[in-house]
């Protein structure tokens, strides 16, 4: 009973974790749920075509005769997938480089060089030339995504231990002779857990933007994959005449990337100490 008026008190202290929470765990459930709560995402039938909403097609139908509620929930498994795994990749990649560059001055020198020459480089021409050169799909995706990323990334961890370098415990395990790696990982790197965690749930709503942005322009997944991106971009031309064609994925998108957004905002005022205390 204890735990649980402690997580409900937490949970009333930080309404924006619950509410982010709660929605991606809904919508998660559905991209698990999806072979079994929805129909064929690709089966089409001409003769239903642009069919509005109705007790056999929830969300009705599009050019082709697709079931629009199949490809949402279809389509909220790459999505998420594409946001996880672009979170995940430029975390590992950023904070490795910020380790590094952190903590020894003369890679320092020359990663952050050329962090700079990748930060300047704009993300979404990048992510396009690189699905042009290696063909689209959702791998090529994942990591034209996530090079812009990693910069942010290390920058982020390079200031922590910067900063925490040369406090007394460090220095302690340091004259204690603890080698190189073990310093690192035990004692530097759990300072950069709190900003990095917050940080990859901004880079998840930012990546699962950005691909459907690539997949509306064509140079995202496939078009035949039933993205939220590829659906605005299939149907927009009969935006007029079924409008739940484009507001379906439109308004799951928006959902998502304010839910993650929410979750982030949440845990930052968590793991924030100065945050913290003053709520």
């Amino acid at each position: 009973m204890s735990t649980l008026a402690a997580t409900l008190q937490g949970l009333r202290r930080y309404p924006t974790v619950a509410v982010g929470g709660v929605l991606i765990a809904i919508v998660a459930l559905a991209a698990l749920l999806a072979p079994w709560i929805s129909g064929d995402p690709l089966g089409f039938e001409p003769v239903n075509r642009l069919k509005p909403p109705s007790a056999e097609f929830w969300l009705g139908t599009d050019s082709l005769g697709r079931d629009v509620y199949a490809r949402l929930v279809h389509g909220a498994r790459i999505s998420l997938f594409v946001g996880l795994a672009v979170a995940v990749l430029a975390v590992a990649a950023g904070g490795l480089a910020g380790l590094l560059a952190g903590y020894f001055p003369r890679v320092d020198a020359v990663l952050m060089r050329v962090m700079d020459g990748v930060m300047a480089i704009p993300a979404i021409l990048l992510a396009i030339a690189l699905v042009a050169l290696l063909g689209a799909s959702v791998k090529v995706v994942i990591v034209a995504i996530a090079i812009p990323e990693i910069p942010r990334v290390c920058r982020l961890v390079r200031s922590v231990v910067l900063s925490v370098r040369n406090l007394p415990y460090v220095e302690a395990a340091r004259s204690n002779g603890t080698r190189v790696v073990r310093l690192l990982w035990r004692h530097i790197l759990p300072s950069t857990v709190a900003p990095v965690i917050v940080q990859a749930t901004y880079i998840c709503a930012s990546a699962i933007l950005v691909e459907a942005g690539l997949s509306f322009l064509g140079a995202g997944t496939p078009p035949e994959f039933p993205t939220w991106g590829n659906m605005i971009a299939s149907n927009r031309m009969f935006l007029m005449l079924a409008p739940w064609t484009v507001f379906a994925p439109g308004i799951c998108l928006a959902i998502v990337v304010l839910a993650v957004n929410l979750l982030g905002d949440g845990l930052r005022d968590r793991l924030d100490p100065r945050i913290s205390r003053s709520m």
